[in-house]
């Protein structure tokens, strides 16, 4: 996977070289004035404009030509810096056992268009990914948005730097299926053209958790966490990432944080990897429904199906809360674990995670705190994700990075 750098940034004098960080600023919602990007590139006032102008011509931002002062502020107003709303896009997509999600995502996480397409997810990766891609060219070409990149969410530890995903456990794909090659050669034959305006344009991949993480990080509940802990299940299985100091933390080869197969009830279900009561299946959408007493419907998504019954349920249904008390003791057990290991200074808990945390999130800080020596010591902030398909997020933020480090090199400057 591609590395991504600390938003921490040096002192910069002029130049190029101060384009990139500028760019990341107002993409992560740090420099929403051009005084607050002088102080954070830490160069003069001129430099900046020049930074922020450049950066509009090459249409990525926009800066506000008559800068206004809130009632009662002191000093000179400042030019307000967003995001260019008609901007270029990347393609942003994710596939998961229960369908996929194609998306048109802009700077600052924002998703333009998307489109998700439901049902059985073929046994060929190549056929899945040439109809999400399909689905993608089409909202390119409705949308007439420019394309400098694509990224592409992997429901498996996708090792580096094949490309490859090692564990599919949810879905029928081959182990070590090269998905990041698959992914280049359907947008190819896709046509869709690249930044400067010829094809191919670029793929990348990686772990749909990792990729979660990453976008919570830059643009959701994660802001400003040092050492984030992401853990979440979508619909099937859970995954788990880390952020350290900005960075995503991979491992040596791309399968860090396989945290679905930390053992919560010994004596549970069995698990793909061949252990037991793994949170892979004791704490996601399937293991819920069937605590619950409650048969899986086809009319949607396990993972939406287990939602609403907490949400519409929970209330009033004695069963539903058993079930949704079990999960998050059992959920609250493996977060103890990573604590303990990890101590992260904020856990930040996605898909049906999320809406356990909602649901009473008082039990599961409480799980936490008595299981886990830095819990007991100092409480971790445990918060719900506050972004809606963050694995498509976090795809997109990948095939943004290099525009990110280099807006000229990749824009054709």
């Amino acid at each position: 996977m591609t590395q991504t750098r600390t938003t921490r940034i040096p002192r910069l004098e002029r130049g190029r070289s101060a384009l990139g960080p500028a760019l990341e600023l107002v993409h992560t919602g740090q420099a929403p004035t051009r005084a607050v990007l002088t102080a954070q590139l830490g160069v003069t006032r001129a430099t900046a404009g020049a930074v922020a102008a450049e950066l509009e011509a090459l249409g990525l931002i926009s800066v506000d030509p008559h800068p206004t002062a809130p009632a009662g502020a002191q000093g000179r107003p400042s030019h307000r810096l967003a995001v260019a709303p008609d901007g270029p896009v990347v393609l942003a997509v994710q596939v998961h056992t229960d369908g996929f999600r194609a998306a048109l995502v802009g700077l600052g996480g924002r998703i333009v268009a998307t489109a998700p397409g439901c049902g059985t997810v073929h046994a060929d990766p190549a056929r899945v990914l040439g109809e999400v891609v399909a689905t993608g060219a089409e909202l390119l070409r409705r949308t007439g948005r420019r394309c400098v990149g694509a990224g592409f969410a992997v429901p498996s530890a996708v090792a580096e730097p094949e490309g490859t995903a090692l564990n599919p456990l949810h879905l029928a794909w081959e182990a070590g299926a090269p998905v990041r090659d698959i992914f280049q050669r359907c947008l190819d034959e896709a046509g869709i053209p690249g930044p400067t305006g010829a094809p191919p344009v670029t793929g990348f991949t990686g772990n749909d958790l990792n990729l979660a993480a990453l976008a919570e990080h830059r643009h959701g509940a994660g802001r400003g966490a040092r050492h984030l802990l992401v853990v979440g299940t979508g619909h099937r299985g859970v995954g788990g990432a880390l952020v350290l100091d900005g960075r995503l933390h991979t491992g040596s080869s791309g399968l860090a944080l396989e945290v679905g197969h930390l053992t919560v009830a010994p004596e549970g279900r069995p698990c793909h990897c061949g252990s037991r009561g793994c949170l892979d299946v004791a704490a996601d959408p399937a293991a819920l429904l069937a605590a619950a007493g409650r048969t899986p419907g086809p009319e949607s998504s396990l993972l939406h199906q287990a939602a609403d019954l907490i949400r519409t349920e929970y209330a009033a249904d004695p069963a539903v809360r058993e079930a949704t008390g079990l999960l998050i003791d059992r959920l609250g057990l493996g977060l103890a674990g990573l604590v303990n290991i990890l101590n992260p200074d904020r856990i930040v808990l996605a898909g049906l995670h999320r809406v356990l945390a909602e649901a009473d999130g008082e039990r599961l800080r409480g799980v936490v705190a008595d299981r886990s020596l830095w819990g007991r010591s100092g409480s971790v902030p445990i918060e719900p994700s506050t972004l809606d398909h963050n694995s498509v997020v976090g795809a997109a933020e990948l095939a943004w990075q290099p525009v990110l480090d280099d807006p000229l090199a990749v824009l054709g400057g």
